[in-house]
């Protein structure tokens, strides 16, 4: 019951955010003149109208899986990892050039590539991290920054040594993998491919890794209580290192399917232009870094945006209503996060309390 009741409780705070911004986007719509039923009435369809629509969701919330998960897994212990744009980036074009020049069959080439991706947004992540551990450069700082190098790095690399140059050559982009090496779709003529798969089976993977290995217990501690983490024999810089490293091979392999799954190409700007990345650290904050919970809060914000893309088609309601609601939502967690750090500052000055 009371395993019932705590999970009863970790949903409040979510839904209210999201009754909110719903109650904004209504504001929102109604200074435009349309009616609120009739345009919420288009988000639904453009998000779940058909199955066609209802698989675009699932494709839209596939890489904000990825991240949302990967930014959970550091926010759990403690460590605020704000790199996962330059991750995902540094993943997709290591994947896409790995899966261009590596010699041999198709499936070998796909297997390397989402290795390659995956550790490449790890290894940047690490980087972040051992500078942390070296020099007490700060993760919030470094990893922020950090996106900036990855993502001008990468439109270097797609503008001058491995620049397409066999088409029109206008764009910033890689030569496209052969098909072999592509992603599979589920469906056929539906944008949904297996990077969703693999997607679902990092969240029960994270879910299990959190809930009974003896990582999840310190990861879930570190993040807790340092002091008590640290009394424990808990190794902070340990955790640290392997947390980063998870958490930016998750960010990796966000960009890594979407090169191997709808792009088939490394192009520049293509993965930064949706703001997967921030949608990603909203879905991890809202589900209070929860891996099962991240899943579902990205479902609903990639549901937010597609569903907004198909009122815009129908309506003469602009796209911009859905950034009022994801606005409202950054608000509530922002207010959620004052508030707990404004009361543990407050007992910490009363009774000591570490955290």
């Amino acid at each position: 019951m009371n395993s019932i009741q705590q999970i009863a409780r970790s949903l409040l705070h979510p839904l209210v955010a999201i009754l909110i911004g719903f109650a904004a986007g209504a504001v929102a719509i109604a200074v435009t003149g349309a009616p609120i039923g009739e345009t919420y009435a288009q988000m639904w369809k453009g998000a779940f109208g058909s199955f066609y629509f209802f698989t675009s969701t699932l494709a839209r919330a596939t890489p904000i899986i990825f991240i949302g998960l990967g930014i959970a897994l550091a926010f759990r212990a403690g460590f605020f990892n704000l790199g996962a744009e330059g991750q995902m980036v540094l993943g997709a074009v290591a994947a896409a050039l790995t899966a261009i020049y590596l010699p041999g069959p198709g499936w070998l080439k796909l297997i390397a590539a989402l290795i390659a991706g995956m550790a490449a947004g790890g290894l940047w992540s690490l980087f972040a991290a051992v500078l942390d551990a070296r020099f007490k450069v700060d993760l919030l700082i470094s990893t922020l920054l950090l996106n900036y190098i990855a993502t001008l790095f990468a439109g270097y690399l797609v503008t001058e040594p491995f620049k397409d140059t066999t088409g029109s050559a206008a764009m910033a982009q890689t030569m496209m993998i052969e098909k072999s090496a592509w992603l599979p779709k589920l469906f056929p003529g539906m944008s949904l491919h297996a990077g969703f798969v693999i997607a679902i089976v990092a969240v029960i993977l994270l879910y299990v890794v959190f809930r009974f290995s003896v990582f999840g217990y310190e990861v879930k501690m570190l993040g807790q209580n340092p002091l008590f983490a640290a009394y424990g024999g808990v190794r902070r810089t340990k955790v640290m290192l392997y947390s980063m490293l998870a958490s930016g091979g998750l960010a990796g392999l966000a960009g890594t399917v979407e090169v191997l799954g709808t792009h088939y190409r490394f192009i520049d700007g293509a993965l930064t232009a949706p703001n997967f990345a921030w949608t990603g650290l909203m879905a991890a904050l809202l589900a209070n870094s929860h891996p099962l919970g991240t899943a579902c809060a990205a479902f609903l914000l990639a549901a937010l945006q597609t569903g907004a893309m198909g009122m815009e088609r129908n309506t003469d309601v602009p796209l911009e209503i859905s950034g009022v609601i994801q606005a409202v939502l950054i608000l509530f967690i922002s207010a959620k996060f004052s508030y707990t750090w404004f009361k543990r500052r407050k007992e910490r000055v009363q009774n000591g309390s570490a955290v």
